[in-house]
């Protein structure tokens, strides 16, 4: 039990949120006897990265209730599948099936995979296997169901009858032409099938009809039964009417639609849910990143290289400043997760619940011991030419005989891990450099220096010496110039290991016999 004096003091983002809607949405919660948060999902295409910091996000709010409040808690991924297709993603097979199909309700839309009945269902299906893979806990709502089922029915009438006050608030927001054919209701065509944007002529109350104008000609549609779906802004704010929604979180793009949608709740008889505004992730050319193109790292690609934990670390960090997400960041991410790890075994129960490995594990932070870093063991791939988690384990154990992958499950995954994210990542970058005349000089130097060391030194007194040789030719001024050129040379990179402990691992005269091999 963790004790309310820190509960109160910690400033964690998760348990800040979590404080925030609780006092917000007081009477709401106490009245329903549960808390509600929903996670929104558009399946026009596959599942990203962005897709999974959403659900991860709300989770780790949902880790930081449990430990504020007794009441019980559901997540509601919701998927606007509803909606109709406008573009054809770039990364996806048979493109010409769904050029023919634009403007259907995304369940009506032929699966390209041909695995499903439909585009929707596809991605529908991707997106809670992948959540299901996280052992995410969630209600997976689709918008198709619940229009077709008559259980937005009661919602769509209360929208009806404020049409008037919903128009009031969207038009000022559009521009003139668009304000002429602007309605909230969007009609199924019966002919096509497209989701119609096209203006209402006559709205029949008592019957909870719209007559539409369909280009010229009327259009008479019941709003119930999926026979009309929402625009979204509206779509939003009677989704979170009907599902009594206490907390959501949206990318910075949306925060205008969050204005409009917590307008029209309050209009239409309840009080919007406590928002919180992420910004968004940008890909290595910082442009955002999108399902439709498919840019950016994929949630497949970073789990090639490095766990789930290491991904949702990520997601923990920083949620209000925009990131790049790109396959080079995955080993700064992994070598600050193992930090994290590695000081929890030092910290107090407030800096614990500061610690965003907490927020990672549900409140159960790993005890296992860290061998060394990420980068350290992708240097070890490098220098030990191990092409398999068996033959680099075997390396690793013959330096540290003492250990073994059951104690170490964490580090386990990181050997296979490492092996896949060199090879795929970082060997065709590598750049080593051609030491010049003075400057082969002093590595031949830092040889002689490792003539006086041996394996049972401590990793301290190596970098010592290394320090010194550094001073003693031409690096008194600029050490970190000295570091470079090792690094450069030796691992084809500016930056490195620590190289007293590299040294120490990988061996004295192992590491001779590299250098001298580099600088051949």
């Amino acid at each position: 039990m963790i004790k309310k004096e820190n509960l109160d003091k910690t400033s964690a983002w998760p348990f800040v949120e979590a404080k925030k809607m609780l006092r917000e949405r007081k009477s709401f919660i106490e009245k329903k006897g549960k808390i509600t948060l929903q996670t929104g999902y558009g399946p026009s295409g596959l599942p990203h990265i962005g897709t999974f910091g959403e659900v991860a996000r709300t989770s780790m709010i949902v880790n930081a209730l449990k430990h504020l409040t007794d009441l019980p808690t559901e997540i509601i991924t919701f998927s606007d599948d509803m909606d109709g297709l406008r573009k054809v993603p770039d990364n996806v097979p048979k493109k010409d099936l769904l050029e023919k199909n634009l403007h259907k309700p995304l369940t009506q839309v032929p699966d390209p995979f041909q695995k499903f009945g439909s585009f929707g269902e596809h991605n529908n299906q991707m997106l809670k296997n992948f959540l299901d893979d996280f052992k995410f806990k969630y209600t997976f709502k689709s918008s198709t169901e619940l229009y077709k089922s008559g259980f937005f029915n009661s919602s769509l009438q209360i929208i009806l009858e404020n049409y008037d006050g919903i128009m009031g608030i969207i038009l000022p927001t559009l521009g003139k032409e668009r304000q002429k054919t602007y309605s909230p209701f969007l009609p199924i065509c019966p002919n096509t099938g497209h989701v119609l944007e096209i203006p209402v002529k006559e709205i029949i109350q008592d019957q909870s009809k719209i007559i539409f104008d369909n280009y010229g000609k009327e259009l008479e549609v019941s709003i119930f039964d999926g026979n009309c779906k929402l625009q979204w802004k509206v779509d939003w704010a009677m989704r979170w009417y009907a599902l009594d929604v206490d907390f959501e979180m949206y990318g910075k793009d949306l925060i205008e639609s969050a204005i409009l949608s917590s307008k029209i709740i309050k209009l239409i008889g309840k009080t919007n849910p406590s928002g919180f505004a992420y910004e968004l992730f940008l890909d290595e050319k910082g442009e955002k990143i999108s399902k439709s193109k498919g840019n950016g790292i994929t949630i497949d690609q970073w789990l090639e290289y490095a766990s789930p934990e290491s991904l949702s670390l990520y997601m923990y960090q920083n949620p209000k400043r925009a990131k790049k997400l790109y396959k080079e960041i995955v080993s700064k991410t992994v070598d600050e997760y193992l930090d994290y790890i590695e000081k929890a075994n030092n910290q107090n129960e407030l800096q614990i619940l500061m610690n965003p490995v907490w927020h990672v594990h549900n409140s159960n932070i790993p005890k296992e011991k860290m061998i060394m870093s990420f980068s350290m063991l992708l240097n070890l791939v490098e220098t030990s030419n191990a092409d398999s988690k068996e033959l680099l384990w075997k390396f690793v154990k013959k330096y540290k005989k003492d250990i073994s992958e059951k104690d170490h499950p964490i580090f386990d995954n990181l050997v296979g891990y490492a092996i896949r994210y060199f090879n795929d990542v970082i060997k065709s970058k590598k750049k080593y450099k051609n030491p010049d005349k003075n400057e082969k000089l002093a590595l031949q130097a830092l040889i002689k220096t490792l003539d006086q060391c041996n394996d049972e030194m401590k990793p301290e007194d190596i970098q010592t010496l290394i320090y010194s040789t550094g001073k003693e030719n031409g690096y008194s001024e600029n050490l970190r110039e000295w570091f470079k050129l090792i690094y450069e040379v030796v691992f084809g990179d500016e930056n490195g290991p620590r190289m007293g402990f590299f040294i120490s691992f990988f061996g004295v005269q192992e590491t001779k016999d590299l250098i001298i091999n580099k600088i051949k």
